[in-house]
């Protein structure tokens, strides 16, 4: 069931067959909800893919470095801060830490307070195409985002807020 004053998108499809197969309203919901933040992650992402790979960049790459850049000076973090920040498996933060490491944007260094561990940390190369690569970002979500009223961008943004409080908690395998 839709509203006719709202318009329709590819996930409304999927409703139509979902309420087919009988599964319950509650349950089409939370479908609805990830599937269009899915979509919405994806859309954001192909806006920004052409800019980063001029950069050399893939998204992963470029999460990572933002989340260096975010830490503040000196722009270091231990991996599993990486990890946890930029939302990686810690096998994925290894394999782009390789990539930007050969690529000259970020080094590795010993954790002096902690033999067991390495810092992290942006290279001035690094932190200059992470700064392009932030211009490129908001021009990217500026672009995908034109005809959608700043007011409806709020609304969804304190929505999955709420929905990402509860869920976000949990940790599944």
């Amino acid at each position: 069931m839709q509203d006719g004053d709202r318009p329709r998108d590819e996930v409304d499809d999927l409703v139509a067959a979902w309420e087919e197969d009988g599964l319950a309203a509650p349950l089409i919901g939370m479908l609805e909800l990830s599937k269009r933040a899915t979509r919405v992650t994806w859309l954001v992402q192909q806006a920004l893919r052409a800019d980063l790979t001029d950069l050399g960049l893939t998204y992963a790459e470029f999460e990572v470095l933002n989340v260096l850049r975010r830490a503040g000076e000196p722009y270091r973090l231990k991996p599993s801060e990486l990890t946890r920040s930029a939302f990686l498996t810690s096998g994925g933060t290894s394999n782009v830490l390789q990539r930007l490491q050969k690529a000259g944007y970020v080094e590795r260094e010993a954790n002096t307070g902690d033999g067991r561990s390495r810092w992290v940390q942006l290279t001035s190369a690094g932190l200059r195409v992470t700064g392009q690569a932030l211009r490129a970002a908001a021009r990217a979500h500026e672009d995908a985002f034109t005809g959608v009223p700043p007011d409806a961008v709020r609304e969804a943004a304190d929505a999955l807020r709420d929905v990402l409080a509860v869920i976000g908690r949990r940790r599944y395998r």
